[in-house]
């Protein structure tokens, strides 16, 4: 039977069927690879972010002159390769996240923790400077 509040026993099924903890060693592994998946979503996440600025400052070109306009309009191809592997790396990452949700919903409170302290050391790691880095899809304040 599903636990539908949290406990903190070590037999856990996560995500499917067949990943069912039945010893400490198998709850152990199975906190570690929960931590190792949320600090790699945090990469990914990174690494979208970065492919997303890299691609707006590609199609982006400011000209020097004085008549350049204040607000740059992008390429406005709908499916380009950097478009396409925005949208692959998106769809990945929204996986991941999901996934990570659903282990969270099995309501141990080892799998939680494993989680929410991989998240915050993946956030450490990789995603430490994103505030210095600001992404706008659309260069209009009213929009």
């Amino acid at each position: 039977m599903m636990h539908m509040t949290f406990y903190w026993g070590t037999t856990v099924t996560i995500l499917f069927d067949i990943w069912k903890t039945n010893s400490i060693n198998s709850y152990i592994l199975t906190l570690i690879s929960c931590f190792l998946f949320s600090v790699f979503y945090q990469f990914l996440e990174d690494r979208r972010l970065r492919f997303k600025l890299i691609s707006l400052t590609r199609s982006i070109t400011v000209s020097s002159s004085i008549d350049a306009p204040l607000l740059v309009r992008r390429s406005s191809s709908r499916f380009s390769a950097v478009k396409i592997g925005g949208a692959v790396l998106f769809g990945i990452n929204s996986a991941l996240g999901y996934l990570l949700m659903l282990a969270v919903m099995s309501f141990n409170g080892g799998v939680f923790i494993a989680v929410v302290v991989g998240l915050a050391v993946g956030n450490l790691l990789f995603r430490n400077g994103d505030e210095d880095v600001v992404v706008v899809d659309n260069p209009c304040a009213c929009a």
